[in-house]
């Protein structure tokens, strides 16, 4: 994808050093951050200047990388599974991140005390990951791309685009091809409280891409369902577990009933390394809840050019956070995969899930 025209990765590798957009910092200003060490990496994750399923799991792949090159030979494999410890802990729900951490742990352990040829393994393993990352989301757009006809008004939550992943994103592929088809699709772009991923992300990657679009409250989005204004939905996923149910950014739930009560497709795109097959069910995916000072506070751009944070409830008032919910198989009308749409059900996941 492009950034004013020149074509951008959302987090890569350069030596040992890990690179990657500054995204709490758009749509205002567009910043590159240098990661030198695999703690400053893992620390990038948890405070979610980096952020989505694949994203997050390139990222943690970089960070064993790191790990292994900075690691001394001796006790260099304990080194490097204590690093995994450490990258592991930074966020609990997005499944891509621990198969990320177990691919590069597998390439290491494969070398045995060759630790020369172990750290060349772990430095391509976390390329390979993210190559395969993007690959995938552009094979979710090849595959999910016919479900978007013409002027077809698509409705997203939070954002699964290509900065929730290495390239091309997951829910957006799709969106992003039929522009590029010429079908002019249009999208309605949840705000996505607490951290209006979709407002501040989604519409800057959909304005870059020229796809017209609108941001709207998320309280609006049954509105524009009920009204006969959304023809299908699209969200992307966390986790995906072997029954079909699926974790998404907060919200999702709430969009998939009202959009099964107005008959309308509700789609989960999301490449098959968020599919976590050892979970059986959505009750099984751990919920992350973040601070309180998320739902608070607000972040943004003054009209005097100050990027600021200013309170919107009451001092003397607490809050709850969690940062993901859980979507019943049952009102998912597929899952766009790279492998193709499969149906929620545990013959699909079967059919499409990778150890």
């Amino acid at each position: 994808m492009k950034v004013n025209g020149t074509p951008t990765r959302t987090v890569w590798m350069e030596g040992s050093t890990v690179r990657m957009i500054n995204q709490p910092l758009l749509p205002h200003r567009f910043e590159i951050v240098d990661l030198p060490a695999y703690t400053d990496t893992a620390r990038s994750i948890s405070t979610m200047v980096v952020r989505g399923a694949g994203a997050i799991g390139a990222t943690a792949g970089y960070a064993m990388a790191q790990a292994a090159l900075a690691a001394p030979d001796a006790g260099f494999h304990d080194a490097v599974a204590e690093a995994a410890k450490v990258v592991q802990a930074t966020r609990p729900t997005a499944q891509n991140l621990f198969y990320a951490v177990r691919r590069v742990l597998r390439a290491v352990e494969a070398c045995g005390d060759d630790l020369t040829a172990a750290r060349e393994a772990a430095v391509a393993a976390a390329q390979d990951i993210a190559d395969d990352d993007a690959a995938c989301c552009e094979a979710i757009g090849r595959h999910g791309g016919p479900l978007v006809p013409e002027g077809a008004r698509v409705s997203t939550h939070c954002n699964a685009g290509w900065l929730a992943f290495v390239d091309w994103g997951s829910a957006l592929s799709p969106v992003y091809v039929a522009q590029r088809q010429g079908r002019r699709p249009f999208v309605w772009v949840d705000e996505t409280r607490p951290r209006s991923q979709g407002a501040r992300l989604t519409a800057w990657e959909l304005a870059q891409e020229g796809v017209a679009h609108a941001v709207i409250a998320d309280n609006a989005t049954g509105h524009y369902m009920r009204t006969g204004q959304v023809d299908l939905v699209i969200v992307g996923s966390d986790r995906i577990a072997a029954n079909g149910d699926v974790a998404n950014k907060i919200g999702t739930y709430s969009s998939a009933v009202v959009a099964a009560a107005n008959g309308i497709p509700f789609y989960v795109a999301a490449p098959t390394t968020t599919i976590d097959p050892d979970c059986p069910s959505g009750d099984r995916i751990p919920i992350e809840e973040r601070g309180q000072d998320e739902v608070c506070y607000t972040w943004g751009w003054s009209d005097e050019g100050r990027f600021i944070r200013v309170r919107t409830t009451p001092n003397q008032s607490g809050a709850r956070n969690p940062a993901f919910d859980v979507t019943p198989a049952a009102l998912v009308a597929g899952i766009i995969t790279e492998k193709g749409i499969v149906p929620a059900t545990p013959e699909g996941i079967a059919s499409v899930a990778r150890r």
